[in-house]
């Protein structure tokens, strides 16, 4: 039995991670104005992040369409697969693993679609996990055992520089509703089971990231480490936040700067991290 595992670009995962994984990845959509972008093409990251506060209209994102997540699970098929798994953002948070499972309707019973419950590498570690599994030839439901078993131990916390970009999304109702009263206010968020959860506000960035610090260190060994941001003015926060957990980390942390189709809705200078714990620690 041959299980191929596919994801779109909102997981951030590198690129020789996708290649050595044999990870399939469905890009989303950025629309700026009235031009649209497939994630990683037409604009780079940092142009992205650099032109985004000064964008009179906030640019928005979408889904892939439907006929390139069929024709994606026919490519896959055809090559030999017998079973898919696609992991994708959960429904409150984006719209891709609704036509994730339309798709999959043509396919009858051999697409399973995984909602992550979590976004950037906090799915991508899930991807991960579901590629190496395949690899060693497990079952469907094997597979989703592994995936389950390391979302109990992932954690996802994020120090925003502002609230306003996390307010136009509108998926947010906490965002909206106070977004007056935390204003010049940098803000904890927490993403967990499709949720995004405020845990703290802070009136300068230094308390908020030697909370986020803190948060990193309670988790005790970190058996993988993610850690993201969107544009930093002060780039030597991430090496402080590396080095006040390099003790706690098994093997080697990814960095990444986190997608467009993501970052549309954080806005520039947000930074956090993707831990999952050790099992046995």
């Amino acid at each position: 039995m041959s299980i191929a595992v596919v994801t779109d670009s909102t997981a951030d995962l590198p690129p020789e991670v996708i290649e050595k994984n044999h990870i399939e990845v469905i890009p989303a959509m950025l629309v700026i104005g009235d031009q649209a972008y497939a994630d990683g093409q037409g604009i780079s990251r940092e142009e992205f992040y650099r032109r985004l506060p000064m964008y009179e209209n906030p640019p928005t994102t979408s889904s892939a369409s439907l006929g390139m997540f069929q024709e994606i699970y026919e490519k896959l098929f055809m090559a030999g697969a017998t079973q898919i798994i696609s992991i994708h953002p959960p429904a409150t948070l984006s719209s891709l693993i609704n036509v994730a499972r339309l798709a999959a309707q043509s396919f009858k019973n051999r697409v399973e679609v995984l909602d992550s419950g979590l976004v950037t590498l906090g799915q991508g570690f899930q991807v991960i996990a579901a590629a190496e599994a395949a690899t060693r030839n497990l079952s469907m439901d094997d597979i989703l055992s592994v995936i389950a078993n390391l979302t109990q131990r992932v954690r996802f916390l994020a120090l925003l520089d502002t609230l306003e970009y996390v307010r136009r999304s509108g998926r947010i109702n906490w965002a909206t509703a106070a977004v007056s009263n935390f204003f010049n206010l940098k803000v904890m968020i927490e993403v967990k089971r499709g949720q995004v959860m405020r845990l703290g506000l802070f009136k300068s960035r230094s308390q908020g990231l030697a909370q986020l610090i803190r948060y990193l260190h309670a988790m005790g060994p970190i058996e993988q480490l993610a850690l993201v941001y969107t544009q930093l003015a002060d780039r030597d926060e991430l090496r402080q936040v590396l080095e006040s957990v390099s003790a706690q980390i098994r093997q080697q942390p990814i960095i990444a700067q986190v997608t467009t189709v993501i970052g549309t809705h954080v806005g520039p200078n947000g930074i956090g991290f993707i831990a999952v714990s050790t099992a046995n620690p």
